[in-house]
């Protein structure tokens, strides 16, 4: 079974957040799939992950572009999994069938977004009655995580 996790953004926006999550999960040797809602979401996330910090970037590519397999962390508007990530993470009320592919998912949403907290909720009970072990993490008022 899959850890299936929600981040409910409550200070930072999902672009100071989603890199952090992701630095860890390479530095786990873990390759990841990032989900959005829509091609142009993913487009902005793309050119995001290049310019984030001016002194490292994420290593990173689209599953429109060459060679997705070969990416560490691949960006994507649909439910495949090109790069066999270990990781998926759904943001901005993405949604994903079945997390048992998985190690972790890591459901994201934010606090401003009523859709986003409905998808989560709705996506929470459906990972516990899957058998899946889940966790909720939120933002304290510096940005760090907190499991509730």
């Amino acid at each position: 079974m899959a850890e299936v996790f929600f981040y409910h953004l409550k200070e930072r926006p999902l672009e100071a957040a989603l890199p952090q999550l992701l630095q860890k999960c390479l530095e786990r040797g873990w390759r990841c799939v990032v989900q959005a809602a829509s091609p142009e979401r993913v487009d902005a996330l793309d050119q995001h992950l290049w310019t984030y910090d001016d002194a490292s970037f994420l290593p990173h590519g689209t599953d429109r572009q060459p060679e997705p397999h070969r990416q560490p962390i691949l960006l994507t508007d649909g439910d495949g999994n090109p790069n066999e990530a270990q990781v998926r993470f759904l943001v901005e009320a993405a949604e994903l069938d079945d997390a048992s592919p998985y190690l972790r998912v890591i459901h994201m949403f934010d606090d401003r977004e009523p859709v986003h907290i409905e998808r989560a909720r709705h996506s929470w009970k459906a990972a516990r009655a899957a058998g899946h072990e889940v966790a909720y993490w939120q933002q304290d008022a510096q940005g760090r995580w907190a499991r509730k």
